[in-house]
């Protein structure tokens, strides 16, 4: 499996995509259907019409990867649920156990969201 940190951002086209593409077609899905950067360092998570196959693309730093995986035993879950989303945004955590083959059945926060700088600031007594 990929090693990923908390900082890596997933993101699921929410619709059956044609996984004959390549680091070219792929790229473009990723361009024109979810408005993103595929060299962005973030991850891109796309499953074909019968829910058997998925591919990951990613951007390491010097070049783009695409990871591939076929279930020899049921299906992948279906990421285009909600028709009105492009995308779906998912953890690392949960982009495990979606190539795992487990069920997307719903969303609890188990974690804090992460930390940014203004939530570090301290303000000076004057």
């Amino acid at each position: 499996m990929i090693t990923l940190s908390r900082r890596v951002r997933v993101f699921a086209l929410a619709r059956p995509s044609d996984l004959r593409k390549g680091f070219e077609g792929l790229s473009a899905l990723v361009r024109q259907q979810m408005s993103r950067d595929p060299l962005s360092g973030d991850l891109f998570l796309f499953v074909n019409r019968t829910r058997r196959r998925a591919k990951v693309l990613l951007w390491d730093g010097t070049g783009l990867c695409v990871y591939s995986k076929r279930l020899e035993k049921g299906l992948f879950a279906a990421p285009w649920r909600d028709p009105a989303r492009h995308e779906l945004r998912l953890t690392t955590t949960e982009l495990q156990l979606f190539l795992e083959g487990s069920e997307l059945v719903g969303r609890m926060r188990l974690s804090p969201e992460e930390i940014s700088d203004k939530d570090l600031a301290v303000a000076l007594p004057r």
